[in-house]
């Protein structure tokens, strides 16, 4: 038990971890015609708990409570692994990426998640509201406009060969490569980093 508890710990190979995001695909296809996506489930979550006549909002949200479930494990199955599995080992960062990390501030990778960064003492100051609030608002204005997220584009709509989710795909990558290169720099100056 023990050398699997230390297998399970150590970051997977892409070769090992991509496969199997990919089989969740004909798997939800084969078991009951479902696709798979994240954001779809916070519009049930609204469904369920808006009693407003939304237009939006006004289906039969419990034909789609099986991704209500599957977030829900993704979620546990987050804090399993946060808790229980956690690797004790520094997070192995290239060193181009240090020295690149290094000029906007963040030096600390002891978590998944900068520090400097994502810490409770950001969340009610200039940091937190550009990050967690404006960012979240783009993250899921972005997420409805383009008609679902990444997940849901990118493994789910190229995979079933679907010529929006190939297009809206290039524009997350174009727009991640324009925000790191060009952007990222000078709001962090601008927030006072």
């Amino acid at each position: 038990m023990e050398q699997f508890i230390e297998w399970i710990t150590q970051p997977w190979p892409w070769w090992v971890a991509g496969p199997l995001i990919g089989l969740t695909v004909p798997v939800l296809l084969i078991i009951g015609n479902k696709t798979f996506g994240i954001s779809s489930s916070l519009r049930h979550v609204c469904a369920a708990c808006v009693p407003a006549n939304i237009p939006f909002f006004s289906y039969n949200w419990k034909k789609e409570i099986w991704n209500l479930m599957f977030v829900f494990g993704i979620l546990i199955g987050g804090l399993i692994a946060t808790v229980f599995l956690s690797n004790p080992d520094a997070i192995v960062v290239a060193e181009a990426t240090q020295q690149d990390l290094a000029a906007l501030g963040i030096t600390d990778y002891s978590k998944l998640m900068p520090a400097e960064i994502f810490n409770w003492e950001n969340l009610f100051t200039a940091k937190g509201l550009v990050f967690f609030v404006i960012g979240g608002f783009l993250v899921g204005f972005g997420t409805r406009y383009a008609g679902g997220c990444t997940s849901g584009h990118a493994i789910m709509g190229i995979s079933s060969l679907q010529w929006p989710s190939v297009v809206a795909t290039i524009f997350f990558m174009a727009g991640g490569f324009v925000m790191t290169h060009l952007f990222l720099g000078p709001l962090m100056a601008w927030i006072g980093f």
